[in-house]
């Protein structure tokens, strides 16, 4: 043997009994009374200790690992206090959070978040009892007012909404609908004089269908608003002496409605998540706890690592297997090099993100064809026009239901003169679509300041499969879609069923459409280009690091480009999914109803090939970790590639970025697909199976904004899917392929996406 070989195998059993050592150590440790295991994720050491940090705070209670862990009291400089469990440095458990202003929260935290049950006692002395999901009121609960009156129902992201309960003081009260902390929906005010109004209501007032009776027997049917020319219905008197036959169905609003205003919600002007340890020393136990989670990754690693040549020594150590021994004794150094330069993090470079498209500039070969869209379209939203009911006639959908302008460039008496071609404008069923971005609401101001302002458009650098141009408005809220005849007609058929639709479920995933319009251009060929206008999924303060389209088929679903060109604007396809996506829990339940929803509507409709399309914003925290972790290396760890955060942050600054996500009027506009706090599990597919649509969970998770939608609702199962359909079967396997009839294609979709898209435990 050897005298290189002998100190390779000293060093190898030196290694082996210190191993042993800590093991032996460790499980003697398990009777110490001022000591808990210190299994793989659970702490060291746990004792009792007062810290009083660099900056004033001080915090006294049980400790371990440089963290508040167990039951402790922390008090800020500025007066708030937190008294209760802690887990690893987070607010986790049982707890009391109280202001300066002498508001007090009790109950259940989880992350640092009110999250559970609780009660808020505000300043003021308002008293909300209930559910709480990540500092706002969610689930059911009670709420008594400073000026007596009390709330008793459902609440979501904040505010009353879904079935409650209002109680005035002075003795009139509502039960019914909410929505977003307005009464809304359909719901019965029963006033303190006997009157009471029965019916539907609009942001606090009367709207629509509804019946007001009186004490004495008369009553009022008819629709109802706040506009006397909007107003209709009929009066039906009593019988009594007393009954006046003459009443203006206004005095509801100007009479009977008017001692009944809602509370507002008291306002909380720090959330309890947002006071964190001090400033100055939370970083340095930041890195202790990360120091220790990649020291105790490494420990495992050795144990495992001499495990194995434990095993191959009591065969032959020096056979065949010398080698072996050889390549492994990086894993059996000593602790220190956790720390050395062989573990220090790689710096971490990645592209900036760009902005889609080409700007249409004066030469481009569809600039005109721009000003003509921005023409029609400032001619169509402006237009004088009487003000809509979202009860809309049979009429509005009717398929004849079109209107052509012409545009001539020296103008008209209804158009402006203008330095394009002359060509016609056609509005496919204008009332329903002003109603539409009514019922989105869409201000007609900025709708037209978007897309027909001093700023040019831009296009998607290729069409899309199906042929079709996309361009995006220079803010990125609207996107432009050009269209076949054939999914013009498929539109227009199911517009009604799609109108009832958006209306009935707020927080539908389906595209949100704004206008159909067609421009036809002069000429013999009297060329035709439909298009439709649509919300852009991805208009947003932070910059998408990646984006996916999933349909839940495998069969040409993974992206063409060579991974080096691949970037933040690359829609990537089923088979390049390598992340899994955690909801908290009732967002995932209003996630899977919706997508239940939305995939019955578009089944109804005969429509097939849609997509689910998710876009992923990397928060800051995500890629720090990332960068300080020791056990990282620059591949396994970067959740999109080679990624510098300071590049791939949001359009933000960091300071506003950090503002932002804790700011209480983000998290209460978030809404189901919309700027959704949730985390990524990155997955790994097996190597022997290729078609695998959902890879094994790796443990590995980053904080994510996340974005989705169903988009592509288009395409209906005609005769050209049908045929398609039957040639690739006879090529590839059917289950794998994306034109399938619409009851399997529903099933398949959904079976898919409730994988991808999984609740956080």
């Amino acid at each position: 043997m050897s005298k290189e070989y002998r100190g390779i195998v000293k060093a190898w059993e030196a290694t082996v009994r210190k191993s042993q050592a800590v093991a032996k150590k460790r499980a003697s440790s398990l009777f110490s009374t001022m000591s808990v295991a210190p299994a793989d994720d659970e702490p060291g050491e746990v004792y009792h200790a007062e810290k009083v940090f660099s900056n004033g705070d001080f915090y006294t209670g049980q400790w371990a690992d440089c963290l508040p862990h167990g039951h402790g009291k922390y008090l800020w400089t500025d007066g708030c206090m937190y008294v209760g469990e802690w887990s690893k440095g987070k607010k986790m458990g049982k707890g009391k959070f109280s202001w300066p202003s002498g508001a007090t929260y009790e109950g259940e935290f989880k992350s640092g978040y009110m999250d559970g049950k609780g009660t808020y006692i505000g300043s003021g002395n308002a008293t909300y009892k209930g559910s709480w999901v990540m500092n706002l009121k969610h689930g059911q609960g009670t709420k008594s007012f400073p000026n007596g009156d009390y709330y008793e129902g459902e609440w979501r992201r904040g505010f009353q909404d879904g079935h409650g309960r209002y109680q005035w003081k002075n003795g009139n009260h509502y039960i019914g609908q909410w929505r977003n902390g307005k009464i809304h929906g359909n719901g019965t005010m029963i006033l303190s004089n006997g009157n009471r109004y029965d019916g539907s209501w609009e942001e606090n007032f009367p709207k629509g269908n509804g019946t007001f009776r009186w004490g004495d027997g008369s009553f009022y049917v008819g629709i109802w608003s706040k506009d006397p020319k909007e107003q209709n219905g009929t009066y039906y008197p009593s019988g009594s002496p007393e009954s006046s036959m003459e009443w203006d169905p206004q005095e509801v609003f100007t009479v009977e409605l008017n001692d009944c205003q809602i509370c507002p919600c008291e306002k909380i002007d720090i959330f309890p998540s947002q006071k964190v340890l001090s400033a100055n020393d939370g970083e340095f136990l930041q890195k202790q706890a990360i120091y220790r989670k990649g020291h105790d990754v490494n420990v495992r690693n050795r144990r495992k690592s001499a495990d194995v040549r434990m095993s191959n020594c009591s065969r032959d150590f020096i056979g065949d297997n010398a080698s072996d021994g050889f390549e492994g004794l990086g894993n059996l150094e000593p602790e220190r090099s956790v720390r050395g330069s062989r573990h220090q993090p790689q710096p971490f470079k990645i592209p900036p993100v760009k902005r889609q498209g080409v700007t249409i500039s004066k030469g481009h070969k569809n600039y005109d064809l721009m000003l003509n869209l921005q023409l029609g379209i400032r001619h169509s939203v402006g237009r004088p026009a009487p003000a809509t009911s979202l009860d809309l006639k049979a009429s509005a959908f009717d398929p004849r239901e079109k209107v052509w302008t012409k545009f001539p460039p020296e103008g008209s008496k209804y158009t402006p003169p203008h330095q394009s071609c002359d060509f016609r404008w056609k509005d496919y069923c204008p009332l329903v679509f002003r109603t539409l971005r009514k019922l989105f609401k869409v201000d007609a101001a900025d709708y037209m300041l978007s897309i027909c302002g001093n700023d040019a458009l831009r296009e998607l650098s290729s069409p899309g499969k199906s042929g079709s141009f996309f361009y995006l408005t220079n803010d990125d809220r609207y996107m432009i879609k050009t269209m076949k005849k054939a999914e013009v007609k498929v539109f227009i058929r199911m517009l009604p069923a799609y109108y009832n639709h958006v209306r009935s479920f707020e927080n539908t995933l389906v595209t949100k459409f704004y206008g159909l319009h067609c421009v036809k251009l002069p000429g013999t060929s009297q060329k035709k280009v439909r298009f439709v206008i649509m919300g852009n999924l991805f208009c947003s303060d932070y910059a998408i690091h990646r984006r996916f389209d999933l349909k839940g088929s495998s069969h040409g679903r993974t992206t063409d480009k060579p991974e080096s060109e691949i970037d933040a604007t690359t829609t990537l396809k089923d088979l390049d999914l390598n992340y899994i996506f955690r909801l908290q829990k009732v967002w995932f339940q209003e996630f899977c109803r919706q997508v239940d929803r939305d995939c019955d509507f578009l089944e109804q409709e005969r429509i097939m090939d849609y997509s689910l399309l998710v876009g992923l914003h990397f928060r800051e925290s995500s890629f720090r970790e990332s960068r300080t972790s020791p056990d990282c290396t620059s591949g396994s760890q970067t959740p999109t590639g080679n990624v510098d955060p300071d590049e791939a942050g949001p359009r933000l600054s960091k300071a506003d970025m950090e503002k932002t996500l804790y700011d209480p009027s983000r998290w209460e506009s978030t809404r189901l697909g919309i700027h959704m706090q949730a985390r990524a599990e990155r997955t790994v597919r097996r190597s022997d199976c290729e078609a695998q649509l959902v890879g094994e969970p790796t443990g590995e998770l980053y904080d994510i904004i996340l974005y989705f939608g169903i988009i592509d609702i288009l395409q209906d199962y005609d005769i050209s899917k049908k045929l398609e359909h039957a040639y690739k079967s006879i090529q590839f396997d059917p289950t794998s392929i994306s034109a399938v009839d619409p009851k399997q294609y529903s099933k398949r979709f959904r079976d898919f996406i409730f994988r991808v898209f999984v609740e956080e435990t």
